[in-house]
């Protein structure tokens, strides 16, 4: 079974001052695939706090998926694509283009979206939207490949055989 952890960046939901929608929005999309949820936490936009929560659910709790929700915008406090890229080991760019390129059908303002996804160590990690309608856009054009790319990350050598 794969094993996720979610982190919400969002100042204001890690002070109480915001209600988490998009966190269990993730955590019920997953549920419905039959990951489990390990672990979700709250934190403030804040680069030091985002690279040390990944570290953590990466290295520390060795999660299978790493899902952020939160600061992938423009806005000056938007930290969240700028923290996970110091400190994954391998950038995935087709996940991220192909979750801007969907939300794109739906909304221009997905043209400003910096999410990123990439692998640190045995773990995948993805940049969500902060909003749950969003998150759960994003997340639904990925889900069908993350069981195989996380198979790969730990290391499966089984032929990618097409259809």
């Amino acid at each position: 079974m794969i094993c996720a952890g979610i982190i919400t960046v969002s100042d204001k939901g890690s002070l109480g001052k915001r209600e988490d929608l998009s966190g269990p929005a993730i955590s019920e999309m997953l549920a419905d695939v039959a990951i489990e949820i390990k672990k979700t936490i709250i934190i403030p936009d804040e680069t030091d706090q985002i690279q040390k929560t990944i570290i953590n659910f990466a290295d520390i709790e060795k999660m299978d998926l790493i899902l952020t929700t939160g600061g992938t915008g423009v806005s000056p406090r938007d930290l969240t694509p700028d923290a996970t890229l110091k400190v994954i080991d391998k950038q995935i760019p087709g996940m991220a283009e192909v979750m801007r390129h969907q939300s794109m059908q739906i909304t221009p303002h997905a043209m400003i979206s910096r999410a990123v996804a990439g692998i640190r160590g045995k773990s995948l990690i993805i940049n969500l939207p902060g909003s749950p309608k969003g998150a759960k856009e994003n997340l639904a054009v990925i889900l069908p490949a993350l069981k195989h790319a996380i198979e790969k990350i730990k290391g499966d050598d089984s032929e990618c055989a097409s259809q």
